[in-house]
C-alpha cells in the first residue's frame, strides 16, 4: 500500500509524527508499521528507558496520556505503542484533550486493531490533524492472489501462478500467514529462485496434486478420472480437506461462469474487471463457457446447494464427506 511505503519512508528519514492511529480490519499492515516503529525510531541504548508497550485491556487513556507527557530521559524521542487499543472503544473520546496539544517529543502509537473509529466524530478529526491517521481495509478474496506474488516479488524471487493460487487457496485471506510462509522459503531458497508447486509441496506441506486447486482444474477439463481421485484423497483426509472450502470454491466458480455467461463483452480485461478474478484465471471461465452450457451451470449451482445443505446435516444422515464429494461430481459430471 502506497500509504503504508509513506509512513515507513518518512520514519526512514527521521521524520517520525507524534501520533499513528493505525485502525481497521487488516490487522497485517498495522503489525508491520508498529512493528517498524518498535524497532527503528530508537536506538537499541535509547529503548531501555524510553521505549514502553501499553495495552488497552489493561490500560486507561489518562494512564496513556500521562505517559506520553514525559519527557524522553537522554535521548531526543520516547515512544510508546498501545496494542489492543481497540479495547478503548468507550473511552477513547477521552484522547481529545491530548489532541490540542500532542508532545512532540513523543512518538505514540495506536494499534486499534479489527474496528474503525467513526470519521463523523470529533477525535478523529483531531487525530488526523495532530498525527498520522491509516487504516488497514481487509482485502478481497480475488486481490489475495495477486498480493502474494507482489509480496515475493519485493523479497527477490518469482512464483508460478500455480503455486501461488495453492498458497492461497490453503492459508486463506490471513495475510501474516501467507508472510510467514514466504518468510520461511526465504531463508532456504537462493534469492532469484522461483517459487513452484513442488516447491510449495515440500516447504509448506501442501500436496501439489490433491488440493482444492487440482480438482477444480479438473472439474474445468472434466477430467472425471483426476477429479474421482482427489475427492477420494479429501474423503480419507477429511480434516485437512474441509467440505466447506471445496464446496465454497466450486459454487464460487459456477456462480462466476454463469455471470461469465451473460457477460456481452468477453474479453479478458472485462471478465476479470466484472467477475473480480485474477487474470490468471479467465482461461478457466473461457473453457469453462464451452465445456458448461448456461442451463446446465445453473443446475450445478442448485446441485451444488442441496449437497452443501447435506453436509449440514440437511436431508441426510451424516453421510461420509467422501461420498458428499462424489455425490456433487456426479452432479456435475452428469
Amino acid at each position: 500500500m502506497d500509504q503504508v511505503k509513506e509512513i515507513i519512508k518518512n520514519i526512514k528519514a527521521g521524520n517520525a509524527a507524534p501520533l499513528y492511529f493505525l485502525m481497521g480490519e487488516e490487522p497485517y499492515y498495522i503489525d508491520k508499521i508498529s512493528e517498524y516503529i518498535e524497532q527503528n525510531v530508537l536506538t537499541e541504548d535509547e529503548k531501555g528507558f524510553n521505549q514502553m508497550v501499553m495495552y488497552g485491556r489493561d490500560s486507561s487513556i489518562m494512564d496513556i496520556v500521562g505517559n506520553a507527557k514525559r519527557f524522553p530521559l537522554m535521548a531526543e524521542k520516547q515512544v510508546i505503542i498501545v496494542k489492543e487499543a481497540q479495547d478503548l472503544v468507550k473511552t477513547i473520546d477521552q484522547l481529545e484533550s491530548y489532541l490540542t496539544n500532542v508532545q512532540p517529543t513523543t512518538v505514540l502509537v495506536f494499534c486499534y486493531k479489527y474496528k474503525t473509529l467513526d470519521k463523523r466524530k470529533k477525535v478523529y478529526k483531531m487525530i488526523e490533524k495532530a498525527g498520522v491517521m491509516f487504516e488497514s481495509k481487509r482485502l478481497k478474496d480475488y486481490q489475495i492472489e495477486a498480493w502474494a506474488r507482489k509480496l515475493v516479488e519485493t523479497k527477490g524471487y518469482t512464483i508460478e501462478p500455480k503455486a501461488s493460487a495453492m498458497l492461497v487457496e490453503f492459508l486463506g485471506n490471513d495475510l501474516s500467514k501467507i508472510a510467514n510462509e514466504l518468510d520461511k522459503l526465504a531463508i532456504v531458497l537462493p534469492k532469484g529462485s522461483v517459487i513452484t508447486d513442488a516447491v510449495i509441496e515440500q516447504n509448506i506441506g501442501i500436496s501439489k496434486d490433491f488440493n482444492n486447486f487440482e480438482l477444480l482444474n479438473a472439474i474445468v477439463n472434466r477430467n472425471q478420472v483426476k477429479a474421482y481421485k482427489i475427492v477420494n484423497y479429501f474423503g480419507q483426509n477429511p480434516k485437512n480437506n474441509p467440505i466447506v472450502v471445496t464446496l465454497g470454491l466450486v459454487y464460487s466458480y459456477f456462480s462466476k461462469l454463469l455471470l461469465y455467461h451473460g457477460l456481452k463483452d468477453k474479453s479478458s480485461s472485462n471478465a476479470v474487471k466484472v467477475l473480480k478474478i485474477s487474470p490468471y484465471g479467465v482461461k478457466d471461465y473461457e473453457l469453462g463457457f464451452k465445456t458448461y452450457p448456461m442451463k446446465r451451470v445453473s443446475q450445478i449451482i442448485a446441485n451444488l446447494k442441496e449437497v452443501d445443505l447435506k453436509s449440514k446435516g440437511v436431508g441426510a444422515s451424516n453421510l461420509p464427506m467422501g461420498e458428499l464429494l462424489k455425490e456433487m461430481l456426479i452432479k456435475i459430471f452428469n
